[in-house]
């Protein structure tokens, strides 16, 4: 475990043995995420973030708005339950 402080402009040093190991090098970028009162990093690009823009980009080529995809989705979910358990 490794104690950082954030510096002016919200930047923080990675100590060089956690660079070393990850193989972080300047100018790599990282992912945070924020979870309750988690800050997670990582230096891949989270998948969810690439399916995000992907279905946001589609959705408004399509028309589509959230509620039809949630609506989609119950009527999805219906289907497989009744499919899987008959009800």
């Amino acid at each position: 475990m490794a104690l950082v402080k954030v510096w002016g402009k919200g930047q923080l040093t990675i100590p060089v043995t956690i660079r070393r190991e990850l193989n972080l090098k300047e100018e790599t970028p990282l992912t945070l995420v924020k979870v309750g009162n988690v800050i997670l990093m990582t230096p891949k690009v989270l998948q969810v973030d690439t399916l995000a823009k992907k279905a946001r980009k589609e959705m408004k080529k399509t028309g589509l708005t959230i509620d039809d995809v949630l609506a989609d989705l119950n009527r999805q979910r219906d289907r497989y339950n009744k499919d899987r358990y008959g009800t």
